[in-house]
């Protein structure tokens, strides 16, 4: 078989575009040569680039699942008062909590399909909602539709109270919003902001506590003491090599550039000894979180941005945006599970240093590429609180 051919193979495909620098076709995902206007285009495909080449009405969606319930602005609010993001919607809006139809694409996304004819509950949620007044106990009403009026409830007192909040933080308390009305929406606001202030206060306290360790360690280097540097939490994470650790290291270096017979007795070639000392050093480096060779160096300072697109992939999440900020971080805009988040990363290694949602203080524990199981827990047991909304 000639591989050339097969690389050089050029197909056409008609895909839905929703922005950034990849398409997804039903099997693979593939790269954007340049970005278009998002919608559904024919793509020209040879090999894992796309090139949009023209728009193209939409193709193989009866052959999607098809997902009902109610929207809210540009989401559909289902069963669970799960609210998910439309992708493709029309240039006129549908009407306030109409009931309506998507269609959900290979990677999981919503495409809007139509409208749905609508009953009387329709109606009367809406007048509610114009008219500021709770659902309480009214009958015929969906849970569907239920918590879209919560979520519009949730909106309007957003606005009012200036606390923002994502669908799913207020999940769990959507149906209490609408049922009990304005008053309840307000008290699940402050509850939101009340979290976020004890986690930045919490936030405040360890980097207090890291500035700490490195003056300690500052003073003594100026002070000739050993130099034994910390974390936030107080772990050891360098020090000096001892006496014996360096005549032992020194030795395997000359061993490596000179040949000649092992320094070290049993171990005629000095393959065990190398072993011992390279497993030693990488696993501290992992421990430690330092574990990146000089070439993965290289590889971040010349390449970051796929670097974090790839750790983003692989965990099923989409890069949307990303910026580098001071002290060798990247701010990563992404979404997951339906939702944005926002989290701030090292560049060198992808550790997470600010989750962007609340993790205990554990958000140096996790990396970019294993945070959205993380996250994912926290939006299952509905424990998820975001505090980077930007």
């Amino acid at each position: 078989m000639d591989y050339r051919k097969l690389l050089g193979k050029v197909e056409s495909a008609v895909l839905p575009y929703f922005g950034g620098g990849t398409v997804d076709a039903p099997s693979r995902r593939l790269r954007v040569t340049w970005p278009v206007a998002p919608g559904w285009w024919r793509f020209e495909v040879k090999g894992r680039e796309a090139t949009a080449r023209e728009p193209a009405g939409p193709e193989g969606l009866e052959a999607l699942p098809r997902v009902r319930g109610h929207v809210w602005g540009t989401r559909l609010v289902r069963e669970g008062a799960v609210a998910e993001a439309l992708a493709l919607m029309p240039e006129e809006e549908p009407p306030r909590l109409s009931p309506v139809t998507a269609r959900r694409w290979h990677d999981g996304t919503l495409l809007f399909e139509g409208v749905e004819f609508e009953g009387e509950a329709e109606e009367a949620a809406r007048r509610a909602l114009e008219e500021d007044r709770a659902l309480g106990d009214a009958r015929g009403v969906s849970a569907s539709l239920r918590a879209a009026f919560g979520f519009a409830v949730l909106e309007a007192a957003s606005r009012g109270t200036g606390i923002p909040f994502a669908p799913m933080e207020a999940r769990a308390r959507v149906l209490d919003v609408a049922h009990e009305g304005r008053a309840e929406a307000e008290r699940c606001l402050r509850g939101l902001a009340e979290e976020r202030v004890r986690f930045l206060r919490m936030q405040a306290e360890q980097e207090a506590r890291r500035e700490a360790a490195e003056t300690r360690a500052w003073t003594h280097r100026e002070h000739g003491a050993p130099e034994v540097w910390r974390d936030a939490e107080g772990r050891e994470i360098a020090r000096p090599l001892s006496g014996r650790e360096r005549e032992r290291w020194d030795a395997l270096t000359r061993m490596r550039q000179e040949p000649g017979p092992s320094p070290f007795p049993g171990d005629p070639d000095g393959r065990e000894a190398a072993r011992a000392w390279s497993e030693r050093e990488h696993g501290e480096a992992r421990r430690n979180g330092r574990g990146h060779t000089r070439h993965a160096h290289r590889r971040t300072e010349s390449d970051v941005g796929a670097w974090v697109e790839r750790a983003l992939d692989k965990a099923g999440a989409r890069l949307l945006a990303q910026r580098r900020l001071g002290d060798g971080l990247v701010e990563v805009v992404y979404t997951f599970m339906g939702e944005r988040f926002v989290t701030v990363v090292e560049a060198a290694t992808l550790r997470v240093r600010d989750a962007g949602v609340c993790l205990a203080g554990a958000d140096t524990q996790v990396t970019l590429e294993s945070l959205p199981s993380v996250l994912k827990e926290a939006i299952d047991t509905d424990a998820l609180v975001i505090t980077r909304h930007v």
